[in-house]
């Protein structure tokens, strides 16, 4: 698929402006899914110890992402349409809920800045075509599984993997790299983690980190190839350290504290999708 509009022309301006607008809409949705997607698990995960346990299901009523309807987690009134307008309604409610004034958490209308300004960004890198929109969907995902890591220290299998398998398909015609390299890659992400994770394990006896980073390390090695996975791995473990020493000095942080890993990993892919030759020959 070929550019709608040259990189620097007018269109190509206006369109790169209309995809960010496309992407306040798409953060309100990634939104939903970073706070509802743990809480699913969490009750699907207590329905099944109930039945194992022959006792009825605690969670009877219907939650997706969907249904029920949004709502301020505080007084649990729904929020209404013109309540709902992706980060306008914040700015105009003055960062509170309308009926109880309850502060609303300054990651909804960062997420949705977020979402818009990658949005725009990458249309404007890639132009209008199968990549730009490819590399929207891969952002779209990585800021989801940043944010619910950061949350909760969870990196969800229903968003790692189909992450993997899409860039697998992607690259059948080597869209981001060679087939060859997104398998090699995917397969390589996942084991180089497992081998480090192995390696503290036996030396230290505790766990340096969840599998979910193996899974997302995998998935980028399936978009960006086998070649981009040294930078990632470097990046992430050089800015968590950076940011783990920071917290220290500042008392913010204790030494065995887990710190998330998976946002690193994600800015080291977003690194290598938009400057993935220049990193490779560098």
């Amino acid at each position: 698929m070929q550019d709608i509009f040259l990189s620097g022309s007018p269109g190509h301006l206006w369109t790169s402006i209309l995809a960010g607008v496309c992407g306040l809409l798409i953060g309100s949705f990634l939104n939903v899914v970073i706070y509802r997607l743990p809480k699913m698990m969490q009750r699907e995960s207590d329905n099944y110890v109930a039945n194992a346990n022959g006792v009825p299901p605690p969670h009877t009523s219907r939650y997706n992402l969907l249904l029920p309807r949004s709502a301020c987690p505080h007084c649990q009134q729904p929020v209404t349409a013109m309540h709902n307008i992706p980060l306008l309604s914040y700015l105009w409610l003055r960062g509170r809920c309308a009926h109880c004034r309850t502060a609303i958490p300054a990651s909804y209308p960062a997420v949705e800045l977020l979402t818009a300004l990658a949005a725009g960004a990458l249309i404007w890198h890639f132009g209008l075509n199968l990549t730009g929109i490819s590399a929207v969907v891969l952002t779209c995902f990585l800021i989801v599984l940043s944010v619910i890591d950061l949350r909760t220290f969870l990196l969800p299998d229903d968003l790692t993997l189909p992450l993997l398998w899409l860039g697998l398909l992607l690259n059948l015609n080597g869209l981001f790299a060679p087939l060859g390299a997104a398998v090699i890659g995917a397969a390589a992400g996942y084991l180089a983690l497992w081998v480090i994770f192995w390696i503290f394990k036996l030396l230290t006896g505790k766990e340096g980190m969840g599998q979910g980073d193996f899974k997302l390390l995998a998935a980028l090695g399936a978009w960006l190839g086998w070649q981009a996975l040294p930078f990632v791995l470097l990046f992430a473990s050089c800015m968590g350290a950076i940011v783990g020493i920071v917290l220290l000095a500042l008392k913010k942080h204790r030494a065995d504290t887990p710190i998330p890993f998976g946002p690193y990993l994600a800015a080291g892919g977003l690194l290598a999708l938009l400057y993935g030759n220049m990193i490779v020959d560098f």
